[in-house]
């Protein structure tokens, strides 16, 4: 039997599908996340989020922007959009992917990048690159969560480069496998671990197939 840790909690069906493939889930949040406090002034005609929590966070001021246009990150991030009816013009898989389209195919437009404490630089260095319009609102921020885990641990479910820092503030990753969630998550255990599995999509469902795919060889 293998040992699974996973740095976020999992739905009960995702759990099941583990433990029924003969694993051992321990369940840990490494990370929260709490809205700020933010103002929607200076709002431009088209909206970027790169996460589900930048969505949750603005959704109180659904009826002033849901007339936007909006551009997204993540397969999740979009399903959440358009549930709260938001139209989206375009997702990627990762920010790379979703800046560069948008400095091929929308330059002339003029964005407005909801955003957390901690987001990565990539998005907004490529888009003023390409003199795109771009202010920024931080709306949520990022609290590590450590935890000590005294268990021998053969795999690690990472669902963001946070969760990464958080989990080597008390934990080193020895010869453990670690699954990530897309590149950007990855790209955090750069020098840490050469034992690094990354999802083809960036979604949990498609963590975890890879997970059970990986060990089933």
């Amino acid at each position: 039997m293998k040992n699974i840790l996973s740095t976020k909690k999992l739905s009960e069906k995702l759990k099941v599908k583990l433990e029924n493939k003969g694993f051992l889930v321990i369940e840990k949040k490494f990370i929260k996340t709490k809205t700020l406090k933010f103002s929607i002034e200076n709002l431009n005609e088209n909206l970027i989020f790169t996460s589900k929590n930048a969505v949750k966070s603005v959704l109180p001021f659904k009826n002033e922007i849901i007339s936007r246009k909006v551009f997204c990150v993540g397969s999740k991030t979009k399903k959440l959009l358009e549930k709260n009816g938001f139209e989206v013009i375009t997702s990627a898989e990762n920010a790379k992917d979703l800046a560069e389209n948008i400095s091929q195919n929308f330059s002339s437009m003029r964005f407005t990048f909801f955003c957390g404490t901690i987001r990565k630089a990539t998005l907004p260095q490529i888009l003023k690159k390409n003199n795109i319009e771009l202010n920024e609102i931080v709306v949520y921020k990022t609290v590590l969560k450590p935890h000590k885990i005294e268990t021998k641990i053969d795999g690690i479910l990472f669902f963001s480069p946070s969760a990464v820092e958080s989990f080597l503030k008390e934990n080193r990753l020895n010869d453990t496998t670690c699954f990530c969630i897309g590149n950007t998550t990855a790209e955090s255990l750069k020098n840490k671990t050469d034992k690094i599995i990354v999802s083809k999509k960036a979604t949990i469902e498609a963590l975890i197939k890879k997970c059970i795919k990986y060990y089933k060889k």
